[in-house]
């Protein structure tokens, strides 16, 4: 099966599926992490529960939501309330177990930039903002970053900081009283990066026929490798088959080359 070809965009979803358990709370997001819910319910965990920001409780979409708002999410989900409810009541109280982040610029330990490239007063590039992840990073028991893997996108230190990592390191973390586990894993088109016991990300896996100089080439901070480096295992034609022809046949998030 090595001659199966993919692209970056199929590799993030399906590697980003992996993670995720049946049973799982997910806080959804649109675009990939989307594609990642849906095709994990679709194979190993179909007990996945999937919120979306919005305000609905076990979405089961029966086709691609394009926002968090469309209509199809309503269909068969356990609950609709408010977005305000969504927040206060399920993930500030500990009942989501995982959210998917991702942003412009992630550094070293995990923070996330989402808001502007350069000075603040006068950015070189004006971002969209938090939205809510900035809620999520803080209280999702745990959380998951995707994003291509490019040197302009994993600075050492973000421009701006929108959605909190591990800060300037695991213990300063704990001492903001953040009570959900943080960033536990970053994944790109290279590989998989885990944070250390002080917080810091290193790499962690690689994926088929990626490379340790790769991986630093394209990080914007002494990379460090972790003594077990392991090798993703390869996707499969039923994930792929699941993510080409049910999700997303008219590659709306996945793209043609991307």
């Amino acid at each position: 099966m090595n001659d199966i070809t993919y692209t970056s965009s199929e590799l993030l979803t399906i590697n980003a599926a992996r993670l995720l358990r049946d049973g799982d709370v997910v806080f959804v997001g649109v675009g990939l992490p989307n594609l990642a819910c849906n095709l994990a319910r679709r194979t190993h965990a179909p007990n996945l529960v999937m919120i979306y920001e919005a305000g609905v409780i076990g979405a089961q979409p029966a086709r691609l939501p394009l926002s968090i708002g469309d209509p199809t999410l309503v269909s068969g989900a356990l609950s609709v309330c408010s977005m305000y409810d969504i927040f206060a009541f399920y993930l500030q109280r500990g009942n989501v177990d995982v959210g998917f982040l991702g942003g412009a610029q992630i550094d070293r330990y995990g923070n996330i930039n989402a808001t502007v490239i350069g000075d603040y007063a006068h950015p070189k590039v004006r971002l969209p903002g938090s939205g809510g992840s900035m809620e999520i990073a803080a209280w999702a028991n745990r959380c998951y970053i995707l994003t291509p893997h490019q040197k302009r996108r994993f600075p050492e230190k973000v421009h701006f900081r929108t959605s909190a990592g591990f800060l300037g390191g695991r213990s300063e973390r704990e001492a903001a009283k953040l009570r959900g586990a943080g960033p536990l894993a970053v994944v790109t088109d290279l590989g998989v990066m885990e944070p250390d016991e002080n917080g810091e990300l290193i790499l962690t896996a690689l994926h088929p026929g990626a490379s340790v100089d790769q991986a630093r080439e394209n990080t914007g901070w002494d990379l460090k490798v972790a003594s077990n480096l392991k090798t993703t295992k390869p996707l499969t034609v039923e994930e792929l088959t699941i993510l080409r022809n049910e999700l997303d046949p008219d590659r709306i998030y996945l793209k043609g080359g991307e």
